[in-house]
């Protein structure tokens, strides 16, 4: 029995096929191409021919993509939303599309209504619900919106009138328009949480058009039974149905990729994890063997949100970085000859220097003709390669959480332009199979579930609060494809609201479990 794992980066796509013990039995790199979607499926054609495994042994497939982020960052392929907001007239101040970017606000249609209904922090009615007024608006939308978000005040406490809008909106819409919830993507607070679930109804078409091509791509190779994952960004996989309604979940899933495999290459659960790739590097938090979740609001296409996402921090700095020396200073990227590197940088007979020539230039790295970067001043190259162990070392420096020395997994495809050793730093640990971490990451990965809501503990007491929230949790892991039998709890998020008088209290579970 085989596993592939393929996840695309903005340099390379890389695809690794793992046996049932896990074991690596070969990986690929094939540039990503602009489309996305030929990459991967040269990608794939190259490991399976390379391999020559039996086809028919594959019982899983796994993918990593880019491709929702790229949409909402070139602001193409996306759907045109329709936002129900269930607040008025309480919220009329501050509407939805406030801050967001114009351009990304015109790609997504500007189609909003504020609707009565919503609820108080304790629970009570905002304002009355209508079930009249839903229709009638939903009414106005036939043939005008491709999706529905939809988004109540306080939902994260009582989400009945979130759903009965959805019910509302598959009888007059029909079933084929897809309804976001908010109460199942977002966290408390209303703007960021509606945010969120904006982008998801936009990114549907995204997602099926992905999910189609990764199983057509497959069938094609003649890989027709296996079971077929996307990855998420906390380091977790799920169904293709589940990535149909969640699209928003593969956002930053390559960094957790990374992660994931830094964490089975090295054998540890607690650690910082540097992954270079060609254009940027993304710095994150090994914890309990999964990704350290960002506890603030998140940016994503210049949209303020406060979905689940992960801690990373991303520096311009890769292995394709271009080097210059601006008025007797060295600058390093941000710009990058990305996928271009084996045309681009000099060892390639290029005429661009990059931080990959400097490191063949000082003898750190074993990469094309060092022939071709031997007129380089070893001064200059020495104050490049400082260059690059600064920028490092800062980035490290930000997601410490003590001045403690850290332990340092370093994986992708550029961390040969990392120095041997940096400031802040105890130990750095290499593999030999770390160029393709990402990859190994998504095919290892488990199925997760998460749930989270406000409970008011003076009314349902704490125990029964986290059972519920349990259940939930598990139910969430049952609907992504894993095993009921294999789920447990890793992680259990408690935070008091201190504003609310009868011990209001924020609950977050997470569980995993095995894939079917």
């Amino acid at each position: 029995m085989y596993k592939i794992g393929i996840d695309v980066g903005g340099t390379n796509t890389d695809a690794v096929i793992l046996d049932e013990k896990l074991n690596l039995i070969h990986s690929v790199k094939h540039p990503t191409s602009e489309d996305i979607e030929s990459g991967i499926r040269a990608a794939l054609h190259k490991v399976l021919a390379e391999s020559a495994i039996d086809k028919a042994a594959v019982t899983h497939a796994m993918l990593g993509t880019t491709q929702c982020t790229n949409a909402i960052v070139e602001r193409k392929k996306l759907a045109k939303v329709g936002v129900i907001r269930l607040g008025y007239p309480a919220t009329a101040s501050v509407l939805p599309y406030t801050a967001w970017p114009e351009d990304m606000v015109d790609a997504l249609s500007g189609q909003y209504e504020l609707a009565h209904g919503g609820f108080e922090y304790d629970g009570s009615t905002l304002s009355e619900f209508s079930e009249e007024e839903i229709r009638t608006l939903l009414e106005k939308w036939s043939g005008v919106v491709e999706s529905v978000a939809v988004v109540g005040v306080f939902s994260s406490l009582k989400n009945e009138q979130e759903y009965r809008v959805k019910k509302l909106a598959e009888e007059v819409l029909g079933a084929t328009v897809p309804i976001s919830i908010s109460s199942t993507i977002g966290s408390v607070g209303l703007i960021e949480r509606e945010n969120a679930t904006i982008l998801n109804a936009a990114l549907f078409k995204v997602m099926a058009a992905t999910s189609d091509g990764f199983e057509k791509a497959l069938a094609e190779e003649g890989i027709t039974k296996a079971e077929v994952y996307l990855c998420q960004n906390d380091g977790t996989l799920m169904s293709l149905d589940y990535a149909r309604e969640f699209p928003i979940l593969t956002i930053a899933c390559g960094p957790t990729n990374s992660i994931r495999g830094a964490s089975y290459l090295a054998g540890l659960e607690n650690a910082v994890v540097l992954d270079v790739g060609g254009t940027t590097s993304d710095i994150g938090i090994l914890a309990g063997g999964f990704p350290r979740e960002s506890s603030l609001a998140v940016d994503v296409g210049g949209v303020r949100t406060n979905f689940r996402m992960p801690d990373i921090i991303s520096i311009g700095l890769g292995g394709g970085s271009i080097v210059r020396e601006q008025g007797g200073e060295i600058t390093i990227g941000p710009d990058s000859v990305g996928y271009l590197i084996s045309e681009k940088a000099l060892v390639f007979g290029g005429d661009t220097l990059t931080t990959t020539d400097i490191a063949v230039r000082l003898g750190h790295a074993q990469i094309g003709d060092p022939e071709k970067v031997a007129h380089i001043d070893q001064v200059f190259a020495e104050k490049a390669y400082q260059k690059i162990a600064a920028m490092t070392e800062d980035a490290i420096d930000k997601m410490k959480t003590s001045a403690e020395d850290v332990t340092l997994v370093l994986v992708g495809g550029g961390s040969v332009i990392i120095p041997a050793k940096l400031n802040g730093v105890a130990e750095i640990i290499r593999n030999a199979n770390g160029a393709v971490a990402n990859a190994i990451g998504a095919s290892i990965s488990q199925i997760s579930g998460q749930y989270e809501q406000i409970y008011i503990y003076s009314q349902k007491p704490r125990d029964e609060a986290l059972r519920d929230a349990e259940l939930k949790a598990r139910g969430q892991a049952t609907l992504a494809g894993a095993i009921e039998q294999t789920i447990e709890v890793v992680e259990v998020e408690e935070i008091p609201l201190a504003y609310h008088p009868d011990n209001a209290t924020r609950l977050r579970v997470k569980v995993v479990g095995n894939l079917v």
